[in-house]
């Protein structure tokens, strides 16, 4: 529970862990906290105590919100441990088939508890976007390209409905552009 946290503010996209649609996300304020705090969109009182105040978004498709309950279903009957135990092993399959590729720098522990679905690699001698535009354009596989700070590399997140056949694509590809 997010109380557990002990945190005074919590934000997530739902559509990642969750599985909901794109567009949904989740805001936990502090009861102590929510009336100092105020909306992004105008209220008839921004100094309210009451969490409803931040709901105010305009008008929208409320398909997308009624939907979050569906993804919810959904990640109850998976259940989180057999949810994060697949997600780690797709991340892990792929991974380990280029991990003797040249030139190639894994970017994410293979450990449990220091990764999970999300990998992130790179090769040395070769530009990050250009191995996203090529899996896109080759192979129709969507990836982020991250180049921020200290991070430079591919992110490639699978998830649950991730096949086995989807990563062996994945993995071609990346072996086609190391070797290109």
């Amino acid at each position: 529970m997010i109380p557990d946290l002990n945190c005074d503010y919590f934000g997530t996209s739902l559509h990642k862990w969750l599985g909901a649609t794109i567009g949904t996300g989740f805001m936990y304020v502090r009861k102590e906290k929510i009336k100092a705090l105020f909306p992004l969109f105008g209220v008839d009182d921004p100094h309210k105590d009451d969490i409803r105040k931040f709901e105010a978004l305009g008008t929208r498709p409320f398909f997308i919100e009624q939907a979050v309950d569906k993804a919810i279903d959904f990640h109850k009957m998976i259940g989180g441990e057999r949810k994060e135990a697949r997600l780690f092993y797709l991340k892990n399959y792929w991974m380990n088939q280029i991990k003797d590729l040249p030139n190639l720098v894994i970017n994410t522990p293979n450990k449990r508890g220091f990764s999970c679905a999300i990998g992130n690699i790179g090769f040395e001698n070769k530009k990050t976007e250009d191995l996203d535009n090529f899996l896109f354009e080759k192979y129709k596989i969507h990836t982020v390209a991250i180049n921020w700070e200290n991070i430079n590399g591919l992110r490639i997140t699978p998830n649950v409905y991730t096949t086995i056949e989807n990563l062996d694509r994945l993995v071609e590809g990346i072996r086609k552009f190391a070797t290109s």
